[in-house]
């Protein structure tokens, strides 16, 4: 599960890291932002203020099942055990086997929460991708599965060349569990390896040791999963440069297509918040995490991959379908224990206990749950929103878009806060061909008042590694222009 904050150093990494996105930016929208400029109101009616009204394309569905949990974790989650039937992958299939209940259970609630979910949009596209995060959905039985893409067709509509991703942890799963998923329109994997040393994974609680991590990629391999994505954990306890280098090599030498790099954030109520303090030994300093970070980014790019949002890296053609309708602030659904959806310019998390949960249900098919908003939002909200998550990727914050929305006149004032940033070399500027601008012409730009800079600087990015060390300081300098 992956919460996405602003980190002083890029995405950090809290509970499970997955590229699912699984929610989320809740705290900026609760930024409380003062008068915004009359060209922002004047142009309320362009394509990025009205993203959040149109109906959603994409699903997030959680699966809270783990064996157990791990020392990082603080995401809602139901523990089964390792002596769980569904914890071991060469049980699952045995003739006359029931099911886990509390997995049957929680299923059929889940069921119950999509069939109720009913909006008023005018038109209802099909789904265009589906994200099963957790906890560790790959332990939760194919036929169950089934009857959760079944519900989400019925209710939804899905779209036949969907990408359908699931989290899976080595050791939860095998050759035959993997080609049942496919068969039901899984096409993309998101492995948890995490680590490749042994002693770390055992540190960290993990379930799994470095065997079933081979084993795990041999059952993605075998099976033909093109479209498979890596997860792997900087910062660990005891963690040296020389392992992180050895992990890098190491997955790269899986070749996956893609490749998710999270840094550990010590969450208080976990085990790691009970026994560690963050930039204290055993943990690595501010330093060597970013020595971490510029490593990953280095290796990674070198081996080909793409480095297009902080903590997400791919081959040309297989950037996360579903993540990117987080990083492009659209619409999404969410359903199951603590997951947050964004219908209708509204953030809404669902409880993270189960007790609540159920009783969440309950009230959503008797139409007392406010789960979707109106679409009416406070514009500076959409703005702050929009400036976070454009600076996550590597395209950067579109000027000339974000100017129709917001006026020239906030695109100047960012430029203006910039500019030391741009100097620095920590801020790249882009024209229309994406070739850079020279810091001259950028200082003349912003000087003249007479100019619009959008007209002649189309992107801001951050600099790969540096800016995206420093993304915490440098979106929230952008936030101070929309919301002073």
């Amino acid at each position: 599960m992956l919460k996405t904050t602003i980190s002083p150093i890029f995405s950090s990494f809290t509970g499970k890291p997955k590229c699912s996105s699984k929610l989320f930016f809740r705290a900026f929208s609760k930024v409380v932002l003062q008068d915004t400029p009359p060209s922002a109101r004047r142009n309320a009616s362009t394509n990025l203020t009205t993203l959040h009204k149109g109906p959603p394309t994409s699903a997030y569905v959680h699966l809270p099942f783990c064996r157990k949990r791990c020392h990082y974790c603080d995401f809602p989650i139901l523990a089964l055990g390792m002596s769980s039937s569904s914890a071991r992958p060469s049980n699952v299939y045995e003739e006359g086997k029931e099911d886990d209940p509390r997995i049957t259970n929680y299923v059929n609630l889940l069921v119950r929460e999509i069939k109720a979910t009913r909006t008023d949009f005018d038109t209802n596209p099909n789904l265009e991708t589906v994200f099963f995060g957790g906890g560790t959905p790959s332990l939760v039985p194919p036929k169950l599965v089934s009857l959760i893409l079944e519900t989400l067709s019925l209710n939804f509509g899905l779209s036949p060349d969907a990408e359908i991703s699931m989290e899976m942890d080595p050791g939860t799963f095998d050759g035959q569990k993997l080609k049942d998923l496919m068969k039901l329109g899984v096409n993309r994997v998101s492995l948890g390896v995490q680590a490749f040393q042994d002693e770390l994974l055992k540190a960290c609680g993990r379930a799994h040791g470095v065997s079933q991590v081979y084993e795990a990629i041999e059952f993605v391999k075998e099976c033909g999963v093109e479209n498979w994505s890596m997860d792997l954990i900087s910062s660990l306890p005891h963690q040296t440069l020389e392992m992180w280098e050895e992990s890098l090599r190491l997955a790269i030498e899986s070749q996956p297509n893609h490749v998710s790099v999270y840094d550990l954030q010590v969450e208080q109520g976990t085990k790691f918040g009970n026994l560690y303090t963050p930039g204290q030994s055993p943990l690595p300093s501010e330093t060597q995490s970013a020595e971490f970070y510029k490593t990953a980014s280095s290796m990674l790019r070198g081996a080909g991959y793409e480095h297009y949002e902080v903590s997400s890296y791919s081959r040309d053609g297989f950037k996360c379908k579903h993540n990117l309708i987080y990083w492009k602030n659209k619409p999404f659904y969410a359903f199951g224990l603590g997951s947050a959806s964004y219908v209708g310019g509204l953030r809404f998390s669902r409880p993270r206990r189960l007790k609540e949960y159920t009783n969440y249900v309950a009230d959503l098919e008797n139409g007392a749950a406010n789960w979707c908003g109106n679409g009416d939002v406070d514009l500076k909200d959409v703005a702050t929103d929009i400036l976070m998550l454009s600076f996550r990727t590597s395209k950067g914050l579109e000027l000339k878009e974000f100017g129709e929305a917001f006026g020239s006149e906030v695109v100047k004032s960012i430029c203006k806060v910039y500019e030391p940033y741009v100097e620095s070399g920590h801020i790249v500027c882009l024209d229309d061909m994406r070739s850079e601008v020279m810091i001259d012409e950028f200082k003349t730009l912003v000087a003249n008042d007479e100019v619009k800079i959008e007209d002649h600087v189309r992107y801001l990015r951050l600099k790969d590694p540096d800016g995206f060390l420093l993304s915490n300081e440098l979106i929230s300098l952008s936030f101070g222009v929309v919301a002073p």
